[in-house]
């Protein structure tokens, strides 16, 4: 028998059968702390990494697999859109891409602002997006809370594409070509966007999925116009 040092329970086994704790809690060391990154982040059958693998691989039958109960082996969505944000906020602010020559002054303080508190403004955006999807393919069945988690696998993807783009722009910051890259993200935005939703909404001719997630997409960029506003504001922006 075995004491579980979490809820005291006495239980038989690898796992409490009361609390789930695994029988084997080790004293923490640097093998303890390793361990956390790896399961957490970088396991390759659960976390971070697993997920993003997968949501590169068959992005909308994964969501669609997640949003049915298989959840086990993956992160959680609006966790890893945290994270992912956070990490692409702090490497903006490493690489001074808020800085360049190219942007006015203004326009320097409004994006310096967004990104103090960038994982805010990313998870703020997250039901913004899953109301103009709800919207254009509301008949299908899914609710709105369910159409939030698929939109928060989906910033997931795309926060992956913009982290490895960021070198990128570090290079072309003071060049004509920054605005020109800006632009391919917005294109494949919108290709990731459109490549998810016809794997998740498989049932529907593509053309259908194709408009519809063209016309969310727009109403998406129409709606974050005054929430940019509405988070400066919130943070004390004055112009």
């Amino acid at each position: 028998m075995t004491i579980c040092k979490n809820c005291g329970n006495s239980f038989e086994g690898n796992y409490c059968n009361q609390c789930g704790q695994s029988a084997k809690t080790k004293r923490i060391n640097h093998e303890f702390l390793w361990e956390d990154i790896q399961h957490g982040l970088l396991h390759y059958d659960k976390g971070i990494g697993y997920s993003l693998k997968k949501l590169f691989e068959k992005p909308g039958y994964i969501i669609h697999d997640y949003i049915e109960g298989k959840r086990v082996n993956h992160f959680r969505p609006i966790s890893m859109v945290i994270i992912l944000a956070t990490i692409y906020a702090l490497i903006y602010h490493l690489l001074d891409l808020n800085n360049r020559s190219a942007i006015d002054e203004s326009s320097g303080l409004i994006l310096e602002k967004i990104f103090e508190h960038y994982y805010w403004f990313v998870v703020a955006t997250i039901p913004m997006y899953a109301l103009t999807t709800y919207i254009m393919f509301k008949k299908t069945g899914y609710n709105f809370y369910e159409f939030i988690i698929f939109e928060a696998f989906k910033t997931s993807q795309r926060l992956g594409v913009h982290i490895l783009f960021l070198p990128v722009l570090y290079f072309v910051k003071d060049k004509s070509g920054f605005n020109i890259i800006t632009n391919i993200l917005f294109l494949i935005d919108f290709i990731l966007i459109f490549w998810t939703n016809k794997q998740f909404f498989n049932k529907m001719i593509l053309k259908k999925v194709f408009l519809r997630s063209f016309v969310s997409y727009l109403m998406y960029l129409i709606l974050a116009i005054p929430l940019v506003g509405i988070i400066l504001l919130a943070f004390g922006y004055d112009g």
